[in-house]
């Protein structure tokens, strides 16, 4: 069968398929309006009418946070505790902005219902939930006309009993409910209150967009793309829409991976630069996984790919703030109405900038799919160049070095500010923009060296083929370290382990095909966050050792309090290994170069080659400065570095200090 991964980004739609030991990649323009335009006219192009296997990463669920254009929702929590979503941790986002305001709860005062009974934190039944009281609160729901439900009782994680209860007494409105015992089982009421209302707030959206989707392809099977890099069916991703907010950046996290593992790098710093946004992650040896992510400032705890997004991309659009300098971003042109040379636009973006300098070619735009439109650029360039009193080339290479250390500072924050050198790492460059910037942004940041994979536009749907299946589970516990011996903490898992193998089953996971992954959520006791620690004979010694690591320092005498038991259960899909290409000679083929034009390098036009990366073969070597193109990216090769083309494929460029 024809399988498809599809990233939907805010420019662009992109699509990679595989059937057999054919790959093929597909690009368009997104559809702001209806992301499943795009993703339906792509499936079009690509199979027809014929069934695929499709893995989709969406934006649907982040897109309805941010807009807040989500489902009218409800929360029901224990009486007194009504607007925990508001108070949350009372800290400010911006601690010395007097006039700093929160963003609003998703679900406002007046939907915010207190129901009697009480659960402690041993799981003991308190006091009864009341009869009256869950009556009169379905007739309050269905007055309010709420289109979800998300329930949040106190220590629900120790004991659901009374969530369920609510959940039964419930059903007759028909409304779906999400279960804070089941979407996140710890403690810490504001976070597992603001993901379960997160969960309820998308649910209803994303449930509407798979059922048409799911419609409209039939018989396909149909998976969807989580934020801690595996996937899960469209029917777990309609109930557990919480876990789909990231898709397509941890998509591009699992490619690199995997990719970067083939060809012998494995760590590595993702740098995945789109249209609209700049998204980047370290790699050491392993995914990195947090809790501790916010979408719009709301905590959203379920575990994700440790991923951090600047508002730098091909699209941004370039201003004059109001001391009369040069600004990037964080604005973007969008799909629509685009960079000015998609012949639309009205602002000068990222993408004008590279095209202005020769650093795009124009007729090779996708392929040639896309004319881009040079002559627009010259009056837009001529007149904010006049405004800023520079030349149209200084203000061209000002855009692109303004947007270059928007994208250093990025980097720095999940490198140089963890304890990580990046003069340690292999800058691994994606995105369809990604390639005209990262020898500039390696050189920036002292990495010696650049991997830049084949299509690199659409790495996020090719890692999105090459993802497990995974289904994340934890539990709270509250246990000393020290009264915890490695045999009863492997029976903390068992529960946890036979609920992933018959979820994973029920995902279509073969027998023999499923791997567990155990961790501990550690600290010092009177800390008030936690580690996750990956689970061994010696756990204590191993949480002493990654606080050393994270912090600085450990204390071995300080009583160590285990706090949550995490499982991660994957589902082991057929490998997606890279195939091999021809093997070449040190120089590139005559074929390889289709021409040679201007191409503008610190304020100096230098004669450069325009390479096709088709007709590149493993062993070549090619010197900057150089354009190479492809259909989904174009990757420049400046004077101070030098690529070569590994047996995958893969560019690596070398960067002169």
């Amino acid at each position: 069968m024809l399988t498809i991964g599809v990233d939907t980004g805010g420019t662009f739609t992109d699509f990679i398929w595989r059937k057999g030991d054919q790959w093929g990649e597909y690009k368009l323009l997104s559809t702001p309006r209806n992301p499943a335009e795009a993703v339906l006219a792509g499936l079009r192009h690509i199979a027809g009418e014929k069934a695929v296997d499709l893995v989709h990463g969406s934006t649907v669920a982040t897109n309805a946070i941010l807009e807040k254009k989500g489902a009218l929702t409800a929360l029901v929590s224990n009486r007194g505790f009504e607007d925990v979503i508001e108070i949350g941790r009372q800290n400010r986002p911006r601690l010395y902005d007097l006039a700093c305001r929160r963003n609003p709860p998703l679900v406002p005062g007046g939907l915010r219902f207190g129901l009697s009974g009480r659960i402690d934190n041993t799981g003991r039944e308190m006091e009864p939930l009341s009869d009256e009281d869950l009556a009169a609160l379905g007739e309050k729901l269905r007055d309010a006309q709420v289109e979800s439900i998300a329930v949040c009782l106190l220590f629900s994680f120790a004991n659901p009993r009374h969530e369920l209860q609510v959940q039964k007494a419930l059903e007759p409105l028909g409304i779906p409910v999400s279960l804070s015992h089941q979407t996140l089982s710890e403690f810490r009421e504001y976070e597992r209150a603001s993901t379960t209302v997160i969960n309820a707030y998308v649910s209803p959206k994303m449930r509407r967009y798979l059922t048409f989707l799911s419609e409209q392809i039939g018989s396909s099977r149909f998976r969807i793309m989580q934020s801690n890099g595996g996937s899960i069916s469209a029917a777990t991703a309609m109930q557990e829409s919480v876990r789909t907010i990231l898709s397509g950046p941890a998509g591009g996290a699992v490619g690199a991976l995997e990719i970067g593992r083939q060809s012998g790098f494995e760590r590595l710093i993702t740098f995945d630069m789109g249209g609209t946004s700049t998204d980047v992650c370290l790699i050491d040896g392993q995914l990195p996984l947090t809790t501790e992510a916010q979408i719009a400032d709301y905590p959203v705890k379920v575990p994700m790919i440790d991923i951090h997004t600047v508002g730098a991309g091909g699209g941004s659009l370039a201003t004059i703030d109001t001391g009369g300098s040069l600004q990037v971003g964080p604005e973007s042109a969008g799909a629509d109405p685009g960079p000015i040379c998609y012949g639309r636009g009205a602002g000068i973006t990222v993408t004008d900038a590279n095209l202005y300098l020769g650093r795009m070619v124009a007729d090779h735009f996708l392929g040639g799919g896309m004319q881009l439109q040079s002559g627009r650029l010259q009056e837009p360039f001529r007149q904010l160049a006049e405004q800023l009193g520079i030349g149209t080339h200084e203000l061209a290479e000002g855009v692109l070095d303004i947007a270059n250390t928007t994208m250093e500072r990025a980097i720095k924050v999940i490198s140089v500010e963890r304890g990580f050198d990046p003069r340690e790492f292999t800058l691994f460059s994606f995105g369809g923009a990604g390639g005209m910037h990262a020898a500039f942004l390696a050189r920036l940041l002292q990495i010696p060296r650049v991997l830049i994979p084949r299509n690199p536009g659409i790495l996020s749907a090719c890692g999105m083929l090459m993802a497990d299946v995974i289904k994340d589970y934890s539990q709270t516990i509250m246990r000393p370290a020290d009264g915890l011996n490695p045999n009863e903490a492997e029976q903390l898992f068992q529960p946890l382990e036979r609920r992933g193998e018959e979820e994973l089953a029920a995902e279509g996971v073969a027998a023999g095909r499923t791997v567990h992954q155990r961790y501990l959520d550690m600290r010092y006791r009177g800390q008030s966050f936690e580690l996750m620690v990956p689970f061994s004979a010696d756990f204590v010694a191993a949480f002493h050792r990654q606080h050393e690591r994270t912090y600085g320092y450990a204390n071995p005498d300080k009583q160590v309090e285990v706090v949550n038991v995490r499982l991660r259960s994957l589902g082991r899909p057929r490998q997606q290994s890279l195939p091999e290409i021809e093997t070449g000679g040190s120089e590139p083929s005559a074929a390889a170069i289709l021409s040679r034009h201007k191409v503008v390098f610190d304020g100096v036009e230098a004669a450069t080659g325009i390479i096709d990366r088709e007709k590149l073969r493993a062993g070549n070597r090619i010197p900057g400065p150089c354009i190479i193109i492809e259909y989904s990216s174009t990757i420049v090769v400046p004077p101070f570095a030098v690529a070569t083309v590994d047996k995958f494929g893969n560019l690596l460029l070398e960067i002169e200090a």
